[in-house]
């Protein structure tokens, strides 16, 4: 490659700025003298609707986040596509709200995705098994593990919950309630904390699509605040990552930092500080994390490419 990074970055801001206002991202993830052997990805959720506007410019962002950091993968944290999930693995929303929205050669990466609350109005197994013959979506089960090494000595272990059996369902969600009950959750808490207690790794992070806490519309979710924190707190889980309300926040429970990434798509400026909020608000965009040994550097970023908010979450609190 003849430019270096530092020109490459240069070049992709210029080439963007009459879209963009703001910086692209910070400089910490993509300069020529970064730290080297670090896991670098991003986090979505709260996306699917046929590639309307804010869609479609979250979409443009994350294409030049991706490139500019390396991005390995992206997590989708849920509610994949709206109103009503999907129907079968053929349904022509996997064309219309996902391969020909996030087209740009940065995102066509592995997409490590979770089940939401709007999926279970569809066949959730129709997302399983669009993930047997999609060559980037990957869903093997309703919930499932994931390691990915972050250098030669140091791994994270990802851990996928599948919430919505866990949540309250709203009153326009009634209909669907039999897709919900029909899921065991005490098998599912079981087999997180059999999880949770074999994992080596030094970093550990749950992927979720309801929060725990919330200054969201949508509220704390009970459920996960009695049976799914108390676990996160036990076996010194860094963070946790979920959607549900479309906005971007960080808050901290103790040692356990949360992030909501669900602006994919029709954020909602409802929003409010809780005594454990560090940071809220109601806009589109997502998250760009970047993993070394010693620290995860999370950013939020919106749809117009500005760095919102930069937390360090150190490996040990």
């Amino acid at each position: 490659m003849k430019q270096t990074r530092r020109q490459f970055v240069r070049t992709l801001f210029v080439a963007t700025q009459a879209a963009t206002v703001g910086s692209l991202l910070p400089r910490s993830l993509f300069a020529a003298d970064a730290p080297r052997g670090g896991l670098n990805f991003l986090i979505l959720g709260d996306w699917g609707r046929n590639g309307e506007p804010d869609q479609a410019a979250v979409a443009a962002q994350m294409g030049i986040a991706a490139q500019a950091m390396n991005a390995k993968f992206v997590i989708a944290v849920g509610d994949n596509f709206y109103e009503d999930g999907v129907s079968s693995a053929t349904d022509p929303q996997w064309q219309s709200s996902f391969e020909n929205v996030y087209t740009a050669p940065s995102l066509q990466v592995p997409w490590w995705v979770a089940l939401g609350n709007h999926d279970y109005h569809g066949n959730c197994d129709a997302q399983i098994e669009y993930g047997k013959t999609s060559k980037r979506w990957n869903m093997p089960a309703r919930y499932f593990t994931r390691t990915e090494k972050i250098d030669a000595d140091n791994a994270v272990d990802f851990f996928y919950l599948d919430t919505t059996p866990m949540s309250k369902l709203g009153d326009d969600e009634i209909q669907f309630q039999g897709n919900v009950i029909s899921q065991d959750v005490p098998k599912q808490v079981a087999w997180f904390e059999s999880a949770l207690k074999a994992s080596t790794a030094p970093w550990k992070i749950v992927i979720g699509h309801h929060p725990i806490y919330t200054g969201g519309e949508h509220g704390d979710t009970p459920y996960l605040v009695e049976h799914i924190l108390p676990l996160l707190k036990k076996y010194k889980v860094q963070a946790y990552f979920n959607g549900h309300d479309h906005d971007l926040q960080h808050l901290q429970a103790g040692t356990v930092n949360l992030f909501c990434s669900g602006g994919g798509s029709k954020p909602r400026a409802k929003i409010k500080e809780l005594p454990q909020t560090k940071f809220a608000k109601g806009c589109s965009g997502f998250a760009a994390v970047s993993l070394q040994p010693d620290k995860m550097d999370v950013q939020m970023v919106d749809d117009k490419g500005n760095q919102l908010y930069a937390f360090a979450v150190p490996r040990n609190a």
